[in-house]
C-alpha cells in the first residue's frame, strides 16, 4: 500500500464481489511491510476469474466505472 494511501479510500474503490486468498487470513495487516499479492482473484458473482462482463476480475480492473462494479 502506498504510504499516502488511506486504507478507507482503498476499501471504497474495491468491488464488493472481488475476492482473493489474502481475505481469508486471520491476522491484522502490518502496514510497515509491503503488501504481498498472490495474484489469485475471483468474482463472487460468477465464481471464477472473469466478472459478469467477461473481463478479468482483479484488484486493478475491478474499479468504479466498470459496469458490474458494486462498491463496498
Amino acid at each position: 500500500m502506498p504510504e499516502s494511501a488511506n486504507p478507507s479510500e482503498i476499501v471504497q474503490n474495491r468491488c464488493r464481489r472481488l475476492r482473493s486468498k489474502e481475505m481469508f487470513i486471520d491476522a491484522e495487516p502490518d502496514l510497515t511491510i509491503p503488501r504481498y499479492h498472490s495474484g489469485h482473484y475471483w468474482c463472487v458473482h460468477t465464481q471464477n476469474v472473469l466478472g459478469p462482463d467477461g473481463k478479468v476480475a482483479n484488484e486493478e480492473d475491478c474499479q468504479p466505472g466498470r459496469g458490474c462494479f458494486e462498491p463496498v
